[in-house]
């Protein structure tokens, strides 16, 4: 029998492994959902059996399935190696990538993705800028730092951004504060309460900058360096906090504290690598860059890729 597995084919079972559905795997992959069910169908009428079961859910692979999966794990993982060993021999990888940040919250998805990017590229020296960074991108032209991880693109900066997700910011209440029955807050109810934020300029905060601001509204403020902190401070009524929905949800799941939209239409935060040009054609810089979409958005509540 002629084969028809591509190596796409093996990526979009793994995908669909990993993401649990037809719509999280597309996404992964950058495929429309039809396309990828359209490479999933043309296997299962070429070999004459389904692949997985349509109705599971998470998705169960059948038998066949099964195979082409322990096939996908042993063949793909080898393609990647060289791949890598190619880059190498034609270019080089060594190298650094001194990570800055300007967000108190990503380390809860830095350093797994850091860690993935290490099994890949080890000739590549990973450390993270030491603290809370006000201005990283300033870092990048000084050259004390290769990436920073910012929430905004400014088009007078000399850099590449590279785009990694969009997620919702949620106000953080205490279950019995007086706003716990809305079913989303206006910029008029933060100004009778006090806001607890990190202690970040008003620039760096999409709830000041998005929705206080163009309203006119300032409010009482309280900061804190933790993120426990600052939800044992919203327990205890002290205030409301912004974070986003993924660095709240351990809280929410264990009914700690209460999570509301802000406005009607949701607050929006989104994230993105910036870098020096020279910096953007090094292969490495391009698989951090995927392997950090990859990993959280596989790993991460109600996020979407960029």
């Amino acid at each position: 029998m002629q084969s028809l597995l591509e190596l796409r084919h093996l990526k979009t079972l793994v995908a669909l492994r990993e993401a649990g559905n037809l719509l999280r795997a597309a996404t992964l992959l950058n495929l429309t959902q039809s396309a990828l069910s359209h490479q999933i169908k043309q296997l299962e009428d070429h070999h004459g059996t389904l692949l997985f079961e349509r109705k599971s859910v998470p998705i169960r692979f059948t038998p066949a399935g099964e195979r082409l999966l322990k096939l996908a794990d042993t063949v793909l993982p080898q393609v990647d190696g060289a791949e890598r060993d190619l880059v190498r021999m034609a270019q080089g990888v060594a190298g650094q990538l001194r990570i800055a940040v300007e967000c108190h919250t990503c380390f809860d998805w830095l350093m797994p993705s850091m860690d993935v990017f290490r099994s890949r590229w080890p000739e590549v020296e990973l450390d993270i800028v030491s603290g809370f960074q006000a201005d990283p991108v300033g870092l990048l032209y000084g050259h004390r730092a290769d990436v920073a991880i910012v929430s905004d693109m400014d088009a007078d900066e000399a850099v590449d951004y590279h785009p990694l997700f969009r997620f919702e910011i949620v106000a953080v209440l205490a279950k019995d504060h007086p706003l716990a029955a809305r079913d989303y807050l206006r910029a008029k109810d933060f100004a009778t309460d006090t806001l607890i934020t990190y202690p970040v300029p008003d620039d760096m905060l999409d709830v000041v900058r998005q929705v206080l601001q163009p309203a006119g509204i300032d409010t009482e403020r309280r900061t804190t360096e933790l993120t426990v902190a600052m939800l044992q401070l919203v327990a205890s009524r002290r205030g409301i906090a912004t974070l986003p929905l993924w660095a709240a949800q351990n809280y929410l799941d264990r009914d700690y504290v209460l999570a509301r939209r802000i406005t009607r239409n949701g607050l929006t935060g989104r994230l993105y690598a910036a870098c020096l040009p020279e910096l953007s054609s090094r292969p490495y810089l391009a698989d951090f860059v995927a392997t950090t979409r990859e990993s959280c958005f596989l790993n991460l509540s109600n996020i979407e890729l960029l």
